[in-house]
């Protein structure tokens, strides 16, 4: 009589198997799609829902090796197991620092991670990642070169993260030093023990050490899940409580795997039903208030918008008043000086002189004052025809007598013909006299 060995050698491991693979598979899964929904596709929440499902896969195909009771699918989900290990391992390296420097790597990098996994793939499809197959006791011996290799890579990625997560964390801020220190620690945390046990199940042949290593996945979750929702390193908000959410059902349904008593499952079934229920509920409230919150953002943004306005508007109220100051202080120094000289002497041709000073710094002040031109954003040009050369020769001849008084000569030469040109006259007395 054939005895299915599959099954009696790994019968005492199964619940152990199922509870400390099944919890994390879902969990895992969870996390990856709904950082990568609810991130809008990110760089970051993609890197990391690959990193979620290669290592998903691993865990499928580790349960399975453990409680499958056929041999042909125990050998053919263990072949790629290594290739798999090294594939998330890589992964979880390019998340970490991509989530450091908060930008892509070099192309360079991509194609050298991608040559990494290059002799684990050629070794899995050539058939040879395992090397005999111990049938009566259903395990399968690695590919020496294979388990090596990954052990390095391994390694390697821990190094890289503790290096990388060192100097970055000093060059951090605050927010960004907590960052690293979490996910940091819980990569480490969790590709090292993974690393050591591995190695020693190779080295002693004693796999069941494996599953306890898993028992680490709760705690590295909850790093991982600290992470997301009170660092936002996906910057995904109001995560927490739907996370918890699914945690705790799946917790709850897990119990269905290892309960054998009638009254128990009986008393599970109204748990979970109620659970479901109460889920439902929580989770509308969350939303109403990811809307509430959504809504005082966008009054906020609003708010913000006006200050900065009613700041740009103070800033042109500021340049006004000086403006004003040196507009009106140069024509009003004329009129001084023109005023003198009529005290000394009569003189027509002083007294044009300050009629048409009179009328340009008239209106340079109905200008200043204008102040809806200013609520525009800038002054309204009045485009007229003018002759260029009277319109110099008036502004040489405001600023004479005050040279004259300084012991300066200013004088304007140019041609008699008329130039007439089309430009706001005021504004370009303005420029002339500044």
């Amino acid at each position: 009589m054939d005895i299915n060995t599959c099954l009696a050698t790994t019968s005492s491991y199964h619940k152990i198997a199922y509870y400390s693979h099944i919890i994390p598979i879902a969990i895992i899964l969870i996390l990856g799609i709904f950082t990568f929904v609810r991130s809008r596709r990110s760089l970051l929440s993609s890197i990391f829902l690959l990193f979620t499902i290669s290592f998903g896969l691993w865990l499928i195909g580790d349960v399975i090796t453990w409680t499958a009771q056929d041999y042909n699918l125990v050998s053919f989900v263990w072949a790629p197991l290594d290739y798999i290990n090294i594939v998330f391992f890589l992964l979880g390296a390019y998340f970490f620092a991509v989530l450091v420097t908060e930008k892509d790597i070099l192309n360079w990098q991509k194609v050298g991670l991608f040559i990494l996994t290059l002799p684990a793939l050629y070794v899995t499809i050539a058939g040879k990642s395992i090397t005999v197959f111990n049938q009566p006791w259903c395990e399968a011996f690695n590919n020496l070169f294979l388990t090596q290799y990954k052990l390095i890579i391994c390694a390697a990625t821990l190094l890289f993260i503790i290096i990388v997560g060192i100097k970055a964390y000093r060059r951090g801020d605050r927010a960004k030093r907590r960052q690293i220190a979490i996910v940091g620690s819980a990569l480490v945390l969790f590709f090292s023990v993974f690393s050591v046990t591995e190695y020693i199940a190779s080295q002693t042949g004693i796999y069941e050490v494996n599953l306890y290593s898993l028992f680490i996945l709760p705690l590295f979750l909850a790093l991982i899940i600290y992470a997301i929702t009170n660092l936002e390193i996906f910057r995904v908000r109001f995560l927490a409580t739907q996370i918890l959410i699914y945690i705790m059902l799946i917790l709850i349904g897990s119990q269905f795997f290892f309960l054998q008593n009638s009254t128990d499952q009986i008393l599970t079934v109204v748990t979970f039903v109620l659970s479901c229920i109460f889920a439902v509920l929580l989770i509308r409230s969350v939303q109403q208030e990811i809307r509430n919150h959504r809504q005082i953002e966008d009054l906020a943004t609003k708010l913000k918008g006006a200050n900065e306005r009613l700041t740009a508007l103070d800033a042109t109220k500021n340049e006004f008043l000086s403006f004003a100051t040196h507009q009106l202080r140069s024509p009003l120094t004329s009129v001084k000086w023109g005023l003198s000289s009529l005290k000394e002497k009569y003189s027509v041709e002083t007294t044009n002189h300050l009629l048409a000073t009179t009328d340009d710094l008239i209106g340079t002040v109905n200008d200043l004052l204008d102040i809806s031109k200013i609520e525009q954003g800038g002054l309204v040009m009045k485009m007229e025809e003018f002759d260029l050369h009277d319109f110099v020769g008036r502004v040489v001849e405001e600023f004479r007598m005050t040279a004259e008084k300084k012991g300066l000569r200013l004088a304007f030469t140019g041609d008699i013909v008329p130039c007439f040109v089309s430009a706001d006259e005021n504004k370009l007395r303005q420029v002339f006299v500044n």
